[in-house]
């Protein structure tokens, strides 16, 4: 099987039956928005191996990285002198928001350390509650296909959460609860120093972007997060609802794709 014959593939397991070449333009961003909770499997995510990845995860030599914008002394935690280790340690026994008294686990975030794509979704739902890993389920299955299209594999990326509990009922996280963990994301971020993130779905793109604007408005442009440029799409918890919004999706990984290449030497 040819490269193209496997994007096509990829493609039509997303549902998007119809070729779109690779370096077409964007299409339209449309302003319709799922600002509705998802159901439980809508925090639920992964990535599979791909075996002919065009767009390596890992930055090899020569490969630009962004460094995130540097906190100000007086702001600084003492969470952004921790390695990966400690970082861990510390996440696991986290006890600053009430999360932590109906969890079965933390779940810290998986994938490459060195990745130059930082996934970001929403919060553990109740599979990887139980299996302290993000994006597993019927959703994550769909992710890894939305990944493979733009030839990125689990592997190749590192993938995480706003919140390192699971809320319960999977409800939207609370302010008080993201304040709590974003000292942790943005340490995996300093120690990652990506050179895109992708912002699954609503309540990521919001909590990151510190934004109430519907999702599809957020869509279609290229923002900032600590310095590094952040594209929005919807999460595949979503897109399993509402199919014949993956071609947007599909828009979303494009525009992604191209700041990545644009970002590079």
């Amino acid at each position: 099987m040819d490269r193209e014959q496997r994007r096509r593939h990829y493609l039509e397991a997303m549902g998007i039956t119809m070729w779109v070449p690779r370096l077409a333009p964007p299409g339209p961003v449309s302003a319709g928005d799922p600002d509705t909770p998802a159901p439980a499997d809508s925090r639920q995510q992964g990535v599979e191996q791909s075996p002919s990845a065009s767009v390596q995860g890992a930055s090899p030599l020569g490969k630009a990285k962004f460094a995130p914008d540097v906190l100000a002394p007086e702001k600084a935690s003492p969470i952004a002198a921790l390695d990966w280790e400690a970082l861990e340690a510390r996440v696991r026994g986290c006890t600053a928001c009430a999360l932590h008294r109906t969890r079965t686990q933390t779940v810290f975030g998986v994938g490459n350390r060195e990745a130059s794509w930082l996934v970001i979704g929403e919060a553990p739902g109740e599979q990887e509650d139980l299996r302290g890993e993000p994006f597993v389920g019927r959703a994550g299955q769909l992710l890894n296909e939305m990944l493979r299209a733009v030839g990125l594999s689990r592997e190749s990326v590192y993938i995480a959460n706003i919140l390192k509990c699971r809320p319960p009922q999977n409800r939207d996280p609370q302010p008080d609860e993201a304040a709590a963990c974003e000292a942790f994301l943005q340490r995996q971020l300093a120690l990652i120093r990506p050179c895109i993130i992708l912002a699954v779905g609503r309540v990521a793109a919001q909590n990151l972007l510190k934004t109430d604007t519907p999702i599809g408005k957020l869509r279609g442009s290229v923002h900032r997060y600590t310095g590094i440029p952040l594209v929005v799409t919807y999460h595949p918890a979503y897109l399993l609802r509402s199919p014949l919004e993956k071609r947007k999706a599909w828009d979303d990984l494009r525009l992604a794709l191209r700041t990545f290449r644009e970002s590079q030497p």
